[in-house]
C-alpha cells in the first residue's frame, strides 16, 4: 500500500465538467484517484479552494481525500491567472504534512503550477516526484501565439520541472517526442501512461434508445461535438464541415454541441458560444445545430450512442479523453491528426484523421461513414475493442502504482533543504519564483 498525494492546482474531481477550465485534467485526476484507491492505496488530493463553502477537506471516495488549499481568493479564476498563488499553494501543503504528521510514498503532480508548488514539498521531504504536465506551455504557445494568456515564465518553469523531477509521465507519443525536442527531457525518466475512460460509466446503449432518451429524430445522421468551449478545439471548424456535408453531398445532417458554460457565470465560454453562433447563421443552419452546454457524466453515454459519429478536429491536443469515451460506445471517430488524436484513433479502422482546420476534408470523411452504415459499425467496434484493450482507467492505474511503486523504494537525501528555505514561497508572484530558482538550482 502506497501513500500518494496527487497536486491539481486549477483541476478539481469535484468541478462540473464543460466549463473553460474543467475538463480532461478534471476527469483524469478524479478517475486516477479512484483507481488507485480501489487498488488499495491511500491518496490524498490538494487542488485550490475556489468556493468559500467548500470544506478544508473531505471524504470523497473511499481511501480518498479531496484537501481544498486556500491559495489566492475564494472563488473560480481562469488558471492563467494562478501563477502568484502557488507559493502560498506550496506553503499550505508543507504546513498540512508537519500539522498531520504526514508521509507520502510519491507526489504526483498534475500541470506545471502544480509540479512548481509540489516542489518544496517533495524536496523538504525526500519525497520523489512524478509529474503529468497534461498540456506544454512551448506547443500551446505555437498554436495559440498571441491567445496563450499564460506568462512566457512558464517557459523556464516548465523546462526546470523537467529537469529535476524524478519521473514524468508522458500521455501519449506527441507528448514524449514534444518533452525530449523541446524541453531536452532525459528518455530514461519519461513512462508513458495514456488516459482513459471507465467502462461503467461509458457503457453503450442501442442507438434507437439512446436517440428516444434525447428526443432525436430516428433517421437523422447526427454527428457529435463534445467537450469545452473554446477555440482551439475547433468547433467552428465542425460546424463548418456540417454546412457542406448538407450542401455537397446532400446528408441530412445535424450536429449536437455538448460543453461549455452557457448560463454565462463563465465569460470565456459565452464569447465562443456567441462567436459559434454567429457562424451558424451565416452557414445557414440555425436550423440544423444544437447546443446543450454541459451535461453530467452520468449522461455522456446516451449522446455518444445516439450519434452516428464523433467528431473532434482541435488545432491541437496534448492527449484527449473524449476520442476514447466515443470509441468505447463503439462509435466511428473522425479526428484531427495531432497529438494524442493520432495515438489514440486508428486512421481507416476505427476512424479517420483529417488536418486541423479544414472543413473540406472533414465533410468528405463524414460522406464516407453517413453513405456506408456498415462501415462505421465495423469502425466502432474497432473502437470498443481498441479502447478495452489499452485505455480504461484501471489499466491506468495499475501502470501508475507500478512507476510509483518503483520510484517510492528509492528516495533521494538531495531533497533535503531547511524549512527557512521554502516559507518564503508565500511573497507573491517575484519573490515565490526567485525562491523556486533558488531551490531548482540548489
Amino acid at each position: 500500500m502506497q501513500r500518494i498525494a496527487i497536486v491539481s492546482e486549477h483541476a478539481s474531481p469535484l468541478a462540473q465538467l464543460g466549463g473553460v477550465d474543467s475538463g480532461g485534467q478534471n476527469v483524469y485526476v478524479a478517475n486516477v484517484a479512484r483507481e488507485l484507491a480501489r487498488q488499495g492505496h491511500c491518496v490524498d488530493v490538494f487542488t485550490r479552494l475556489d468556493n468559500p463553502y467548500l470544506s478544508d477537506q473531505m471524504d470523497w471516495d473511499d481511501n480518498v481525500r479531496v484537501i481544498h488549499v486556500p491559495a489566492g481568493p475564494a472563488r473560480r479564476l481562469p488558471k492563467e491567472s494562478l501563477l502568484p498563488y502557488m507559493g502560498e499553494f506550496g506553503e499550505y501543503m508543507l504546513s498540512y504534512v508537519r500539522e498531520h504528521g504526514m508521509e507520502y510514498d510519491v507526489i504526483h503532480a498534475n500541470f506545471f503550477m502544480s509540479a512548481m508548488a509540489a516542489l518544496p514539498l517533495a524536496r523538504q521531504t525526500r519525497t520523489p516526484l512524478a509529474v503529468t504536465f497534461h498540456a506544454l506551455g512551448k506547443v500551446r504557445r505555437r498554436y495559440q501565439a498571441s491567445d496563450d494568456r499564460f506568462s512566457d515564465q512558464r517557459f523556464a518553469i516548465e523546462e526546470e520541472i523537467v529537469r529535476v523531477a524524478d519521473c514524468i509521465i508522458a500521455e501519449c507519443p506527441q507528448d514524449e517526442r514534444d518533452l525530449i525536442e523541446l524541453y531536452s527531457a532525459d528518455p530514461d525518466r519519461i513512462r508513458m501512461v495514456p488516459c482513459g475512460y471507465d467502462p461503467s460509466e461509458l457503457a453503450p446503449i442501442d442507438m434507437p434508445t439512446a436517440r428516444q432518451m434525447l428526443g432525436w429524430d430516428p433517421e437523422t445522421f447526427y454527428v457529435l461535438q463534445l467537450g469545452r468551449m473554446v477555440p482551439r478545439k475547433g468547433i467552428d471548424n465542425v460546424i463548418r464541415a456540417l454546412s457542406r456535408l448538407r450542401s455537397g453531398y446532400g446528408v441530412d445532417a445535424r450536429l449536437c454541441v455538448v460543453g461549455g458554460d452557457l448560463c454565462g457565470a463563465s465569460g470565456g465560454d459565452v464569447d465562443e458560444f456567441e462567436r459559434l453562433q454567429r457562424i451558424v447563421r451565416d452557414e445557414q443552419l440555425d436550423d440544423y445545430v444544437e447546443f446543450t452546454g454541459s451535461r453530467g457524466r452520468n449522461v455522456l453515454n446516451r449522446y455518444y450512442s445516439a450519434a452516428n459519429v464523433f467528431v473532434t478536429t482541435p488545432w491541437y491536443e496534448p492527449f484527449g479523453i473524449t476520442p476514447i469515451e466515443a470509441m468505447a460506445c463503439r462509435r466511428p471517430v473522425v479526428g484531427a491528426d495531432t497529438g494524442g488524436i493520432k495515438y489514440t484513433v486508428v486512421d481507416g479502422q476505427t476512424g479517420y484523421l483529417v488536418p486541423p482546420k479544414d472543413p473540406d476534408a472533414l465533410a468528405d470523411r463524414l460522406a464516407i461513414l453517413a453513405r456506408d452504415q456498415s462501415l462505421a459499425t465495423r469502425m466502432g467496434e474497432a473502437g470498443a475493442l481498441r479502447a478495452r484493450k489499452l485505455f480504461t482507467w484501471r489499466r491506468v492505474g495499475t501502470e501508475l502504482a507500478s512507476i510509483f511503486a518503483g520510484l517510492g523504494s528509492r528516495r533521494a537525501p538531495t531533497w533535503k533543504l531547511p524549512a527557512e528555505r521554502v516559507l518564503p514561497l508565500a511573497g507573491g508572484l517575484h519573490s515565490g519564483l526567485a525562491v523556486q530558482n533558488e531551490l531548482f538550482h540548489n
